[in-house]
Parts: C-alpha cells; structure tokens; sequence
C-alpha cells in the first residue's frame, strides 16, 4: 500500500520544516534567471528587483488569504514599456535612479488597473469570465507563453562563459550542450522515476546534477563554466538600492495599459493551477475541492499589489510566474508555505553578496538544460486546459480562435525585436496582441451562436 501512496503538497498543506527549505530553493531556482533578465534588460538594480520579487509574492499571499499558490516574478511583458521610459531622449540627462523612479510611478499605476479588474471580475462572476476567456483563449495563450521562450532556452543551452576566447567559443558551445543536455535529461528522469519525498525535488536534484557536471568539465578543460565573483563586492552584506517613484503622465501613458493585456496570462496560470491542483487533491483522495479558478478576481488583485509592492520600492512591473507552476506541477507541490519560504529566501539572497554570487555561479548552460523542459510543460499545460475543458476542435470557431492567438503569439515573437509587432506606427507585445485579437474573435464569432450551444448541451445530455 506504501508504495502506491501519492505524494505532494495542496495549497493548504505545509511540509516537515526540514522539506521547507528544499522544496523553497526550487521555487527560487526556477524563477531567478527570469527575474534577473528583466532588471538587466531593463536598467533596473538587480539586488532591488530580487528583493521587491520576494516581498511581492508575501504581499500577494497575504491579500489572497494563503489560498493562491503562486510567485510573483518580473513580467517580460512590461519591458519594452519601462525600456521606452529608461531611454527617452528627454532623460538622457537624468541619473539612473531618476529615470528608475519615473517608470516606477506607471507600474505602480498598473498595478491599479489589476485591482480594478479583479474588482470587476469579482462582481461580474465566472460565467460571465468563461464567456471572455474560455479555454480556447486561455489554453493557446499558455501555450504560446511556453513556446514564446523556447528560444531563450535554446540560447541559454548553448551560451559560452564570458571569459571565453573567440577562439575557443565553437569547443565550449559543444561542451554546454553537454552539460544542458545532463540537466535536462537527469531532471526528466527524476521527475519520472524518483518516488517517495525525492519526487518532489526533480528541479533542484537536476541542478545539481548539471552544475557537478559543468564543474568537472570545467575542471577538466579549464573553461570556467563556475564562476563565484560576478558581483565584485568586498562587503558580504550589501542591502538593496531602494527608489520612490517620481509622478510621471509619460510613464503611465506607457506602462500602466500593459496591465490590461497581462490579464489573459494570469487567467490561464490560474485555470492551470485549477486543473492540476484538483487532480492532485483527487489523487490523494482528499474530498476537498479547491476551486482556484473561481478566486481569478482575488488573483488579479494579489498581482496588482504586487506592482504596487514592486514599484514602490524599485522593482519592475510582475506577474505570476508560469516557471514556478511548472516547478508546482513536476514535483506535485503546491504548498503555499512552501513559496512563502521561497519570498523569505529570495530577499535574504538580495541582501548577501555571497549569496547572489552563488546563484549566479550556476551556469547558463544548466538554466539553459532545465528551460528546454519547464517551458515545454508550460505549453503542455496549456493543452491540458483545452482537454480537462473538452474543448472541441471540430469546430471552426474554436479553431480559428486558437489559429490567430498561436500565430499571432508566436510569430510576434519570433519574427520582431524584442517580441514587438510593429502595428500602424506603434509597437505591441506580441502575446498581449495575441491575447487581445483571440478575445475579441471568439466575442464575435460567438454573436448568435447561445442558442446553439443551449440545444447542443441538451442533445449531449439525452444521448
């Protein structure tokens, strides 16, 4: 019977403290190279926008009521945004800290519009959601989120250290793919064989897995895959450079309506979260129904307090991390304590030099082998809504929806700079876009067609 016994954590469940930390580093693993991206890209303070990702998600856990398993990471979606603000040729002479605290007041006021639509959607009720965002939206949204990031991975597993002579870049490009194929393949192979508590760790153990991997390389061919001196500091203790924003109508003309397209991305991570999180909870013959999908309002206002949160202090603009549900699903747990322990971790990092220094010692090529895989499941989710909802994909309608959101998403992404389609003179980011086409044509393909799907229903349920 022990043997048969399923394993994993429901968002109400808290591990022995001793599993805690384990299962909070994986959680922490999953999202930093994301979050980190989004400061370098951006201009952001890097041990600022750690710290504000840690104390966002304790602030979105506290205003959902520990219910929503969720970690908040800076979004990609809001970077060309704030990048138009930190370059603008009228700050060219203001300092970075300037420049930060004027983007800082448009995400702050983001934030307000995610409040104001978990509001509404609150008030409007799920049906009246499901009409707007059904699972042919949400499912092909999640999966061109996953699929809009295969070319990082791809890159990622393939990167040389920067130390690297030009020379020798063709031998160490080969030698990263050794070690991102290590991690890749011992992570899927945790994940798939591994029982008992060590199930739940196949992330980290295959992090592991690649970083010994790329020490011995390393060792071997002198390439410094490992490297513990990125951030040079003599202090070990160095706390975050914290900004106040500064009012700013250029800021929220820019940043603020971003939020309104980001509402679809946190609809499907939620409605993913539903699914797997209720079939755990049936798996562990737990009578309990967490209706997650349900609390999508609620979720929407947790995000929006986590902007708020974020760019009060000097971080970007954030989201739900599609990464950390991915981390949720392979390893079945989806304990909030556990990602309250994840937010505490993360701010401690951004305050110890040491600290950030071993995390950005693990190589890219080991990021790079453990992306190929979470992205992959996140796009997997995405066709797992489709299913669990019985989407019909018979129907014109429903394939035309998914149709324009997967190209429009994808080759957005693919196709432009920085994911930006140019469009009659402005640029849009290409999900937001997708999302925005696919709710507005299966609101119009959807005119007249009630009755229909009234007299369908009723023909399934006499059959």
């Amino acid at each position: 019977m022990s043997n048969n016994r399923v394993h994993g954590y429901l968002p109400d469940e808290r591990p022995p403290i001793y599993e805690l930390i384990p299962y909070a580093l994986q959680q922490v693993v999953v999202m930093f190279p994301a979050t980190v991206l989004v400061a370098l890209l951006t201009g952001f303070h890097v041990s600022t926008t750690i710290f504000a990702s840690g104390l966002a998600t304790l602030c979105f856990i506290l205003v959902t009521g520990r219910k929503i398993p969720l970690y908040y990471g800076s979004s990609f979606s809001y970077i060309a945004a704030i990048s138009s603000i930190m370059s603008a040729d009228t700050l060219a002479s203001a300092s970075l800290d300037t420049r930060i605290s004027i983007a800082q007041f448009g995400i702050v006021m983001s934030g307000l519009v995610s409040i104001a639509a978990g509001l509404i959607i609150r008030s409007i009720g799920r049906k009246a959601i499901d009409r707007v965002l059904p699972p042919t939206v949400t499912g092909s949204i999640a999966i061109v989120i996953g699929l809009s990031l295969a070319a990082n991975a791809m890159q990622n597993a393939s990167a040389v250290p920067a130390a690297v002579a030009e020379a020798s870049a063709p031998f160490a490009s080969s030698l990263s793919w050794v070690i991102a194929l290590v991690t890749m393949i011992s992570t899927i192979l945790y994940s798939v064989y591994l029982r008992g508590k060590l199930s739940q760790l196949p992330i980290l153990l295959g992090l592991l897995t690649g970083y010994v991997t790329a020490l011995i390389i390393g060792g071997v061919t002198g390439i410094p895959f490992v490297s513990f001196d990125t951030i040079k500091d003599a202090s070990i203790i160095a706390l975050p450079h914290f900004t106040l924003p500064k009012p700013s109508l250029a800021a929220v003309v820019a940043i603020m309506p971003i939020a309104i397209a980001t509402i679809p991305e946190s609809t499907a991570h939620i409605f993913q979260l539903d699914i797997y999180v209720n079939d755990l909870a049936k798996k562990k013959g737990s009578d309990k129904k967490y209706n997650l999908g349900d609390k999508l309002g609620l979720n929407l206002i947790g995000d929006g307090i986590g902007d708020i949160v974020s760019g009060m202090i000097g971080g970007p603009a954030g989201t739900n991390y599609g990464e950390n549900i991915s981390a949720m699903v392979l390893s079945k747990n989806f304990s909030v304590p556990v990602l309250v322990v994840a937010g505490i971790i993360t701010m401690v990092i951004s305050c110890f030099t040491p600290l950030i220094n071993v995390v950005y010692s693990i190589p890219t090529s080991v990021i790079g082998g453990l992306s190929i895989y979470l992205f992959g499941v996140i796009a997997a989710q995405g066709i797992a809504i489709m299913m669990e909802n019985k989407v019909d994909l018979f129907s014109s309608k429903n394939l035309a929806v998914i149709a324009i959101i997967l190209i429009i998403g994808l080759g957005g992404s693919f196709g432009f700079e920085n994911s930006m389609i140019p469009f009659f003179g402005i640029e849009l980011p290409a999900i937001a876009t997708a999302a925005i086409f696919g709710i507005a044509l299966n609101l119009i393909l959807s005119i007249g067609k009630k009755e229909e799907a009234i007299v369908d229903a009723k023909e399934e349920v006499q059959n």
